[in-house]
Parts: structure tokens; C-alpha cells; sequence
């Protein structure tokens, strides 16, 4: 998914599938029917609908992009619970920014994988110019999206 020249990630599919057979902190998922729909999942960036198979699991969302870079993210490595499909999805669609209709905060972290600030944001409209700004610093290598509520890891933003 992109927005204009920004790239928004969900948890990548061959991640997906590592953390349904056993999550970052080295537990098996555990599949359920969600009766009653909702769940944020990660996977394709909407929530969940009643009846859909899912599963609760530990992630570890700035480790994974450090694997990918070769960086150490150090103490800043955390895990937490992400939603996703039980069984393969189709990933996100559209263009919009999602998750944007609750209080969140953007976290920005740098090429070596340090926290450089965070920004909270209230509003559907503080989305896009938030995430301009944190992109305007060329420090800033990648957004993590979270819920104000609970610190949990929506989604990934990088430059495009």
C-alpha cells in the first residue's frame, strides 16, 4: 500500500507465516474464530469480521527490519500482540492510511534503529501531515504506527 510517497506495511507474508507456526517470543499460535469481528489485523490493514479465523501473537516488528538491514535495534528491540489471518490473506487493499479513527502515535526511529521521537496524532486529517513531517527529517528511516491505548504495533511506514 502506498500513499503518495510514503509505503505503508503490514506484517509481510512470509512473516505471517513464521508467526502462525511459532511467534517472536517462541510460541505456537493459537487459532481462533473471532465471533465477534473487529481485531486490528496486521496482515491486510482492517479489521477483523465476525466469524473470521485469527490468531493472537507475539511480534517484533523493529528486530524484523533490523534482520533486514543488518542494524542492532539494541534495548530498542521489542516485542508485543499483533492480530493476524489464521490462513493466508489477500493483504491490504486500497490506499488509504488505516487505523487512523482512534488516537495513535507515530514513533519514528533511524537507520540504526534508535527512537528519534514520537508524535501523537488525534484525527483522521493529522495522519498524512504527521507522517510528512517525520519523513521531512532525513534522520527518520522508518514510522512505526501504534495504539495510544495499548503501545501496540499497527503498522510500518517508510519512504516510498
Amino acid at each position: 500500500m502506498t500513499t503518495a510517497t510514503l509505503l505503508v506495511r503490514a506484517v509481510p507474508p512470509q512473516a505471517v507465516r513464521e508467526l502462525l507456526v511459532r511467534d517472536d517470543a517462541g510460541r505456537p499460535a493459537v487459532p481462533f474464530a473471532d465471533h465477534e469481528g473487529g481485531a486490528p489485523l496486521r496482515c491486510c490493514l482492517r479489521r477483523s469480521r465476525p466469524g473470521e479465523r485469527i490468531a493472537l501473537v507475539s511480534y517484533a516488528p523493529l528486530r524484523r527490519w533490523a534482520a533486514e538491514t543488518g542494524v542492532d535495534p539494541g534495548a530498542y528491540d521489542e516485542q508485543g500482540p499483533v492480530f493476524l489471518h489464521a490462513e493466508e490473506c489477500a493483504g491490504p487493499e486500497g490506499e488509504d492510511l488505516p487505523f487512523t479513527s482512534a488516537h495513535r502515535v507515530l514513533r519514528r526511529y533511524s537507520a540504526d534503529g534508535r527512537i528519534l521521537g514520537g508524535r501523537p496524532v488525534q484525527t483522521p486529517e493529522d495522519f498524512a501531515p504527521a507522517l510528512r513531517e517525520a519523513f521531512a527529517d532525513p534522520a527518520v528511516a522508518l514510522v512505526h504506527v501504534r495504539a495510544v491505548e495499548y503501545g501496540c504495533f499497527l503498522y510500518e511506514v517508510r519512504r516510498g
